[in-house]
């Protein structure tokens, strides 16, 4: 069963590499006009600027309409164009794109984390130093409960997080 997935597998990776790297993304693009443009002009018998021309329209589905396919292998580019780009560069351009723009600013990194645990720790330290010296109790801490996040075991609703509204019911 692994055997027959493997190329799945492969496909898979090879489209994450390929959709987490802008530069390829762009390179794909320009490659797959310039690719589909030459061999427009020579299936179709167009000079190479109509047939680049003709790539750019196709690929963003404008079709203009001055410049279409006659043969069928010209239509059936014209068709691999399409779908290509509509079904795959494009979508992977808007989502990494989109996600620099969704990206946390304002979230910790795991080390400032590391350091405000820390130093809350070394707080807690002090203040029991100095409860002990002007002999006041301080109450017990609740017990510690495991971190919970994203990577964790825990399921998502039973997260921590900043609101309260994705937490399913108990």
């Amino acid at each position: 069963m692994d055997a027959l997935l493997l190329p799945f597998r492969l496909i898979y990776r090879g489209l994450v590499w390929f959709a987490n790297s802008p530069r390829t993304l762009i390179i794909s693009y320009l490659l797959m006009i310039v690719v589909a443009g030459v061999i427009y002009g020579r299936v179709e018998n167009r000079s190479p600027a109509d047939a680049v021309w003709w790539a750019v329209v196709t690929a963003s589905t404008v079709g203009y309409g001055d410049i279409s396919p006659v043969s069928w292998q010209g239509r059936t580019l014209a068709a691999l164009l399409i779908s290509t780009m509509v079904l795959l560069v494009i979508p992977l351009i808007t989502a990494h794109f989109a996600s620099q723009l969704i990206v946390d600013d304002d979230a910790f990194e795991h080390e400032e984390q590391e350091q405000l645990k820390a130093d809350v720790r070394r707080m807690r330290a002090l203040l029991e130093e100095i409860a002990a010296r002007q002999g006041i109790d301080l109450p017990d801490l609740p017990p510690e409960r495991p971190v919970s996040g994203p990577g964790s075991a825990a399921p998502p609703w039973a997260r921590s997080g900043r609101s309260d509204r994705r937490r399913r019911p108990q």
